[in-house]
């Protein structure tokens, strides 16, 4: 059985033989509240309260 490194490091030089590029699992977006919905509304409290405890733990 393969070890996980050489499972992972062939999937990468697969995809890069492929000229793929690596993508990115998060883009920054431009809220827009005319087109928000209450999903979006909950999201952006999520994310405003994560910040805030990111910034308290920073100053510890």
């Amino acid at each position: 059985m393969k070890e996980r490194s050489e499972r992972h490091r062939e999937r990468r030089q697969g995809s890069e033989s492929a000229g793929e590029l690596p993508t990115a699992k998060a883009e920054d977006v431009e809220f827009s509240a005319e087109q928000a919905d209450e999903e979006d509304r909950i999201a952006q409290r999520r994310a405003a309260e994560a910040d805030r405890r990111a910034a308290d733990c920073e100053g510890e």
